[in-house]
């Protein structure tokens, strides 16, 4: 990607979006909507590729410590993996991050954290996930009552876990780090996580995957997709947390907005919209 990386400076922490590219996903995903509406409002956003989801991750910087927020696809059924060479051109090595905070445990989020190879991408680094997550990922009976593609995402979270068995760690409920505070956004998966980074000037929320294609479901929120755990929690969960940004005017960092990565949240039409403040 040959796009300057956006900053947010929220004082005494320095937050930077950083693609790991896209993931392509079907409409046909989508419900309570049809393709042709969805067609509609991606041509409507200036959207080049209709039906590309793009994948960040947000690097969290403050005292000396480098925190990534998810870890991007890296490459997984061939969605991204661009995150290691755009820490690179952020003159960081994978060596050089501290801990990985997973707003949840699908593989466009973790499949960074491991080569093609199987092995670990971030020596150095604690992981963290919610233990709701985690225990529905190790759970016999959930996986037994899954589907294949569930099941595989299982096999391939369950991996991930065992690479990485040594640095993982439960988040905590209130403040994961100094100035970062988890916040429970079930539905899409049974431990979604969002993350409230308060600096000495600015906050910001990371909310994970409460939108994947932001243009549709900010502007109908009631539209969910085929990969929530619980679509309609998941709706609920969106509509709660959309009230939320827009009503505090809290800045907001998506892992599927596009490449700026961060925006604000503003009632439109008879639901929602982004604005990028750059």
């Amino acid at each position: 990607m040959n796009h300057a990386f956006s900053k947010k400076e929220l004082g005494n922490i320095l937050v930077t979006a950083i693609s790991d590219g896209y993931l392509d996903a079907n409409f046909n995903l989508l419900a309570n909507i049809d393709v042709k509406e969805c067609e509609i409002i991606q041509r409507n956003a200036h959207q080049k590729k209709l039906n590309a989801v793009h994948i960040n991750t947000f690097l969290v910087q403050q005292q000396g410590i480098n925190i990534l927020i998810d870890a991007g696809a890296g490459g997984i059924k061939g969605w991204g993996g661009e995150l290691v060479n755009n820490l690179t051109r952020l003159s960081l090595k994978p060596k050089d991050i501290d801990a990985i905070l997973l707003t949840h445990a699908h593989p466009d989020h973790i499949g960074g954290l491991l080569t093609s190879n199987g092995e670990v991408v971030f020596p150095n680094a604690k992981l963290l996930i919610s233990q709701e997550e985690y225990h529905y990922l190790v759970d016999e009976k959930s996986f037994l009552s899954a589907s294949d593609r569930i099941k595989n995402n299982i096999i391939f979270a369950r991996n991930v876990f065992k690479q990485y068995q040594d640095s993982l760690c439960f988040i905590n409920k209130n403040e994961v780090f100094p100035n970062i505070f988890a916040i429970p956004m079930q539905g899409h998966t049974p431990g979604h996580t969002g993350y409230k980074i308060i600096g000495s000037k600015q906050s910001l929320l990371i909310w994970g995957d409460i939108v994947h294609f932001p243009y549709i479901q900010l502007l109908k929120p009631n539209v969910s997709i085929a990969f929530d755990y619980d679509p309609n929690l998941a709706i609920e969960t969106r509509t709660q947390v959309l009230n939320m940004v827009c009503r505090d005017n809290i800045l907001v960092g998506g892992m599927h907005f596009g490449p700026n990565g961060f925006g604000y949240i503003k009632k439109f039409q008879t639901g929602y919209k982004i604005v990028t403040d750059d």
